[in-house]
């Protein structure tokens, strides 16, 4: 259960800080934005931030999670210049209670992806 959410002071789709004292814990591996009927990376950071993150629902679904389980994500893109872009799409996808969230520059990612994001779930 998480049991106290510090909330971020601004615009920013991320929470300070999250304590729980959750059952279950599942770690979500790196995910990138690659469709998988045509096995091909979707086109600019706004379709791949989309699809990484439809990726990770259907990854909760298949356990009977949500994205709301989420607590914590970390974000990898190979441009900070998409970071406006990429945070636009991802506040879309989060409640109010948003998870902790860390952003980082890397200089590539698997397949060409311009963003790579992992994340931490928790359920009683």
């Amino acid at each position: 259960m998480i049991k106290k959410i510090v909330p971020f002071e601004g615009d920013f789709p991320l929470s300070k800080a999250i304590i729980h004292d959750s059952k279950y814990v599942m770690e979500i591996s790196g995910q990138i934005g690659i469709n998988s009927e045509t096995k091909e990376l979707e086109e600019g950071i706004e379709n791949q931030t989309s699809k990484i993150i439809e990726i990770i629902k259907e990854i909760l679904e298949n356990s009977g999670w949500n994205i709301d389980n989420i607590i914590k994500t970390r974000i990898f893109l190979t441009d900070m210049k998409d970071y406006d872009k990429m945070n636009s799409i991802y506040s879309k996808h989060f409640s109010k209670d948003f998870p902790t969230r860390v952003v980082v520059a890397v200089k590539e990612l698997p397949a060409g992806a311009l963003i790579e994001i992992e994340c931490t779930a928790v359920k009683d």
